[in-house]
């Protein structure tokens, strides 16, 4: 079996063992297509960095070097650690299916990098880029997307998967998606979605959709991509002169700021994203206390700065 990479392959074609990899987590573990395609880089940079020696010949010494090597090249900890996740990944599939008895990434941690919060936006910046009345069919379904990414906190990949019947339960105002690692959930959709929503299904049939089961649709009929939603979001918060960037996870960030700020329910939010881990959520308590110092130091006589 090909196991290597060498430089001739480098530019042709990937080793046999990332493409069986990558056909395992696509199949086996029902990972996201977006997934695959980030473990796809960082496994080919596996590949470039043992130039030409297969990953079952390399110690736990090559892969500290390779971070050494990714580190200086100005990778930061977040990159390189999750490469390192997609390397461990794949030396447990090795210990599965090739015998390999040592696993050379276990031990090795990135370097740290500081602490990002996730940006989100304010409420009032929310309801600026929801309140606009659409204009037309294509402003309608985008103020659906938007109003359903917010309203329930669901991932890109999630509200581009949802296909007309299936997923949103308009009646019950619940949505059923499924996240990561193939899971599950339920989530509730709010009066101004649902509203949304309703006023796109009507209009939608007026598409030349044919078969498309798709729920969010282009012009021409087709299943509305990732990056195609990605760009109208954009396009719109620029549009209302909203003055930041916004992408499709920053109104996640934003339904979970703003669930927490008036909940307080911190394990209510983590069911509602679908984190399988309250640390994935804790992340928001830091954006509530901003929230919270923003409003001290604006309201309290003696926090206000002369």
């Amino acid at each position: 079996m090909r196991t290597g990479l060498n430089p001739a392959e480098a530019e042709s074609a990937p080793p046999i063992w990332v493409e069986d990899y990558l056909a395992y987590l696509a199949t086996q573990r029902r990972a996201a297509r977006l997934t695959v395609e980030g473990y796809r880089r960082d496994l080919l940079r596996l590949a470039e960095l043992a130039d030409g020696r297969s990953p079952l010949e390399l110690s736990s010494h090559d892969i500290r070097r390779f971070v050494g090597r990714l580190h200086g090249e100005g990778l930061g900890g977040r990159s390189i650690a999750r490469a390192l996740s997609a390397w461990r990944g794949l030396y447990r599939w090795f210990a599965r299916h090739r015998g390999l008895e040592r696993n050379p990434v276990d031990g090795i941690r990135a370097p740290r990098s500081p602490s990002l919060l996730p940006r989100a936006l304010s409420m009032e910046q929310a309801q600026a880029l929801l309140d606009p009345v659409a204009e037309s069919v294509l402003e309608v379904r985008d103020l659906a997307m938007f109003e359903l990414l917010y309203s329930s906190g669901l991932r890109l990949a999630e509200l581009a998967s949802l296909d007309l019947g299936r997923g949103v339960d308009m009646d019950e105002g619940m949505a059923t998606v499924t996240g990561k690692r193939g899971k599950t959930r339920m989530v509730p959709v709010g009066g101004k979605a649902l509203e949304a929503l309703r006023a796109w299904v009507a209009l939608r049939s007026g598409l030349p959709v044919g078969d498309e089961r798709a729920l969010f649709v282009t012009r021409t009929g087709k299943r509305m991509t990732s990056s195609a939603i990605r760009s109208r979001l954009a396009q719109r918060a620029q549009q209302i002169g909203l003055g930041v960037h916004v992408h499709p996870h920053m109104l996640r960030h934003s339904f979970a700021s703003h669930m927490l700020q008036a909940s307080g329910d911190l394990r209510a939010v983590q069911e509602l994203l679908g984190h399988a881990s309250i640390r994935s959520t804790q992340v928001y308590t830091h954006l509530d206390f901003q929230h919270l110092a923003q409003v001290y130091d604006a309201a309290h006589p003696r926090a206000r700065k002369r």
